[in-house]
């Protein structure tokens, strides 16, 4: 039997889906793949090793707000399943309110939500395994305090900087469409930004610049302007690319 706290509404009513996020994804570099420590002495090495806790935080913060904002929509889609499967199996006369029934089966599957659920989540899994690499990696490198090591590491980067900072922190894929945050300087897929700000926009929730080591909390959707000069520079390094094939 249809639950009796839903009214008969239109069959075609549609119902909003929240929208999906993109996937956040670490970062060591600045606005032009600067690092945010010096290079020559090993107490930037140390710094760049993501061994700042305050850093790793903010990350895994905005981490597992995405897991959450994965498992809503998730539990979205799976309560739309179960209310088309459940009107095919009754038949009934009249065509109940969907939204209504949707919503109920919505909130009971959000119900049994844990924040254990949210560390299943196959991308903040990813995250920590790369956070857990990235320590590796600049450990050994930090072991190597002589010269000859040190620049080695220098010119690592260096070679990495232009390809690094072309990647959007959030699709964690070089950026075609990318916009500057004006508070903070920070760029992102404008794709990518818009919708996390949209979905945290309909949950009346603020939202942080995924960009690790930012403490800005509050990106808008107004703050952003198109990055031209990052737009040129990721096309000339494509053609520079092509080129040399």
């Amino acid at each position: 039997m249809m639950a009796p706290s839903c009214g008969e509404a239109p069959a075609d009513e549609a119902v909003p889906p929240p929208s999906r996020p993109a996937s956040p994804a670490p970062s060591t570099e600045g606005r032009f793949g600067g690092p945010r420590g010096p290079l020559r002495d090993p107490s930037g090495l140390q710094r760049l090793a993501l061994d700042d806790a305050e850093d790793v935080n903010s990350m895994e913060e905005v981490m597992l707000e995405y897991a959450a904002m994965d498992r809503e929509l998730n539990h979205y889609m799976e309560a739309i399943e179960e209310t088309v499967n459940q009107i095919k199996q009754e038949k009934p006369e009249n065509i109940p309110d969907l939204k209504c029934l949707v919503k109920e089966k919505f909130t009971a599957l959000e119900s049994k939500n844990s924040d254990s659920d949210l560390e299943k989540n196959e991308k903040y899994i990813y995250f920590k395994d790369q956070l857990k690499e990235m320590r590796k990696q600049f450990r050994l490198k930090s072991d190597n305090n002589d010269n000859d090591a040190i620049e080695q590491i220098d010119e690592d980067i260096a070679v990495t900087q232009s390809q690094v900072n072309f990647i959007c922190p959030i699709t964690q894929v070089e950026m075609k469409k990318p916009v500057r945050n004006k508070v903070c300087g920070h760029s992102y897929e404008q794709d990518a930004i818009l919708k996390i700000i949209q979905t945290r926009k309909q949950q009346k929730k603020k939202v942080r610049c995924p960009k690790i080591g930012c403490s800005h909390d509050d990106v808008k959707e107004s703050d952003l302007v198109q990055d031209e000069a990052l737009k040129r520079a990721i096309d000339s390094q494509n053609k520079q690319s092509w080129s040399t094939l």
